[in-house]
């Protein structure tokens, strides 16, 4: 999922894809709730770098899942059904209070972040819910009345790096050195404003092909030098060709 769509998703409907996956935006400033019964070949799905962070709710376990620089395969079984949060970039370390980049490329349980108690309880709530979805949402509105607040000039930094600017000029116009915008980089999204540029370099180039545009014109206008040069950033940062990736449902 793209920033773009995250953002573009607020006050929408529902949104149905393949594979037993259903979104609609959340109450939480930029969040996505998700829900995801495992079938078929939905199951040999990869999790592609999006910038974000997740809560899940899977069989009894509350999940967290760190910002990733890869494909993440997930180990699921058929029938199996998830509940999760997609928080927004940069959003959810003051939430879940870790950095990210303590818990990148990771799949940990809430219960090393958070006292075990507390999670068992959490998770004997979501068990018995009658929209698990809501109730994770509750949880997490509960927590942020609580939480430090995000750093509030790393919207700026992802609306800037989304847009294609330079990491010099975004550092700019957030009156921060490039030095401090790395630092602040790795505590909310997981690794430095390069990588994250990359990242959502990747999901707009993904975006825009799948809307049907040639691949030399997606390139140019993702901002990639040509299509060679988006072929093998996709390679690296997913490890799957183009050509394969966009016949994903």
């Amino acid at each position: 999922m793209s920033v773009s769509t995250i953002s573009d998703s607020l006050g929408e409907v529902d949104v149905v894809a393949a594979g037993g996956y259903r979104e609609r935006a959340s109450r939480y400033q930029g969040a996505v709730l998700w829900t995801k019964t495992v079938c078929g070949r939905s199951s040999a799905l990869p999790v592609l770098p999006d910038g974000c962070m997740d809560l899940i709710w899977a069989p009894g376990r509350l999940i967290v899942a760190g910002p990733d620089t890869r494909a993440h395969y997930p180990v699921v079984s058929e029938g199996e059904q998830y509940t999760g949060i997609r928080f927004f970039p940069g959003t959810a370390p003051a939430l879940l209070g870790v950095p990210a980049h303590q818990v990148r490329n990771l799949r940990l349980d809430l219960a090393e972040l958070w006292p075990a108690a507390v999670v068992r309880a959490l998770i004997g709530r979501l068990e018995v819910a009658a929209d698990r979805a809501m109730a994770l949402e509750d949880i997490v509105l509960c927590r942020a009345a609580d939480a430090e607040p995000a750093d509030p000039l790393m919207r700026q930094v992802v609306a800037g790096l989304g847009a294609g600017l330079s990491v010099p000029a975004v550092a700019a116009a957030a009156g921060l050195g490039e030095r401090t915008l790395r630092r602040r980089s790795m505590a909310a999204f997981g690794y430095g404003p390069k990588t994250l540029a990359r990242v959502l370099r990747l999901q707009r180039a993904l975006t825009v092909a799948r809307g049907g545009m040639p691949l030399a014109d997606t390139a140019i206008m993702a901002g990639f030098a040509d299509q060679a040069h988006l072929s093998r950033e996709i390679r690296a940062l997913t490890g799957i060709p183009l050509g394969q990736l966009l016949a994903r449902p």
